[in-house]
């Protein structure tokens, strides 16, 4: 088997490594679309950050051979990477798919994964690839084959959107994020938003390897002084002193982040489907705007009062418009 990789992060890496401990053969795209050459693929996986997926589609027309063969296999984190794919290859090619296995990089650049996590894979066409899912779980992985793969991306963002922009805008890590009482309240509110939104969009939400999905919607249900309690020894626990993605992302002054997918995906469907969602629409400008211009993280960094600030004002704004 022939496996051709965009991206060569952390994921990217982790991967790779595990097919070729499998016998795969395994080939990593170049930096530079001009380097790119043909390759005889029978899966892609793209691995590269969301705002990267249109890049990775024009590397991939260049480097698949015969895409009309080829699965593409989308990992990534957020919404909308799998229809950017299905619209260049078709439906039938695509898998959505979700790591649940942390991974790091050491500082000769290899993957460290944690122990614990695994795999879901979900196509989103009419074909079943039982074959992908095996020669993944043939590696050692644990597979998780799921039938919805909306749910599967879905309930994977309900992971990643947890402390992790309030952290970024705050600049704090999640050890400290949860005693912030205030600020972990709206936490708590935005991840009922994102159930919300799922539930108008009927999707229902799915364990995924090593994360109870299911039950972190059932914890944010609770009311709010028992939720808060519960939630944050969990997010302590389990996240402790690693940074989040969004929080790396303006720690090394990038422009673009992930943000977009994750809190703002979950925004521009309550829009949609007019499902209130102040917390993630706040969460996403702030943030985009920090990004774009890295002077404004001053007034937001261990300054949770104005985030608070800034959700309480979207809620007034909100209730003005709908009159």
């Amino acid at each position: 088997m022939n496996v051709y990789i965009v991206g060569k992060g952390a994921v990217g890496t982790y991967l790779g490594d595990l097919l070729r401990a499998g016998g795969v053969n395994v080939a990593y795209a170049p930096r530079s679309l001009e380097a790119v050459s043909e390759f005889d693929a029978d899966v892609a996986l793209v691995a590269t950050k969301a705002y990267d997926t249109d890049g990775a589609i024009e590397t991939l027309r260049k480097a698949i051979a015969y895409p009309e063969k080829c699965v593409f296999v989308s990992p990534q984190n957020g919404v909308g990477n799998e229809e950017k794919l299905a619209g260049a290859f078709g439906a039938d090619n695509v898998v959505a798919a979700a790591l649940t296995t942390p991974v790091d990089r050491d500082r000769d650049g290899n993957a460290r994964p944690a122990k614990e996590g695994g795999l879901a894979v979900a196509p989103i066409g009419g074909n079943a690839y039982n074959w992908l899912s095996a020669t993944f779980a043939a590696t050692g992985v644990a597979v998780k084959v799921v039938e919805d793969w909306r749910a599967l991306k879905w309930s994977k963002l309900a992971l990643n959107v947890v402390a992790n922009a309030s952290c970024a805008i705050l600049n704090v890590l999640p050890n400290r994020f949860v005693h912030f009482d205030k600020i972990f309240t709206l936490e708590i509110r935005m991840i009922r938003e994102v159930r919300a939104v799922m539930q108008a969009m009927k999707i229902e939400p799915i364990d995924l390897p090593r994360y109870p999905v299911r039950a972190l919607f059932a914890l944010a249900a609770l009311p709010s002084p028992l939720s808060r309690t519960l939630l944050a020894h969990n997010i302590a626990g389990a996240r402790g002193t690693k940074p989040p993605s969004l929080l790396l992302d303006l720690r090394r002054a990038r422009p673009q982040t992930e943000v977009d997918v994750l809190n703002g995906a979950v925004a521009s469907a309550g829009l949609e489907h007019r499902v209130p969602t102040p917390v993630n629409a706040v969460y996403t400008r702030v943030l985009n705007d920090i990004a774009h211009t890295p002077p404004l993280w001053a007034k937001y960094r261990e300054h949770p009062d104005r985030l608070e600030a800034e959700v309480e004002a979207e809620v007034k704004r909100a209730k003005v418009l709908a009159r």
